[in-house]
């Protein structure tokens, strides 16, 4: 069978959803949104606005209308739930 590229038609398969990834991950950052800080410590969003409630969250800036959570701030929240945690 021929290629996508010779046929005109669009790439089926692995290759072409990865391609798509790739390009919708947009540039690279150094802060987490609050979702993304949720999904990468597998807690849930109503989990982390309980936690802040509590005053237990990272600390979090404020650039524009966005809340960020830098990468610093988050490695230094979970050291101290660490040390909580023992």
């Amino acid at each position: 069978m021929a290629r996508g590229e010779v046929t005109g038609k669009k790439p089926t398969g692995q290759a072409a959803t990865d391609k798509k990834q790739v390009r919708n991950r947009g540039p690279p950052t150094h802060a987490f949104s609050i979702q993304e800080f949720c999904d990468a410590h597998r807690i849930s969003r109503s989990r982390y606005y309980e936690l802040k409630k509590q005053g237990l969250t990272p600390i979090e800036m404020i650039v524009g209308r966005k809340r960020l959570i830098s990468f610093e701030a988050a490695d230094l929240w979970r050291r101290e739930r660490e040390r909580a945690a023992a």
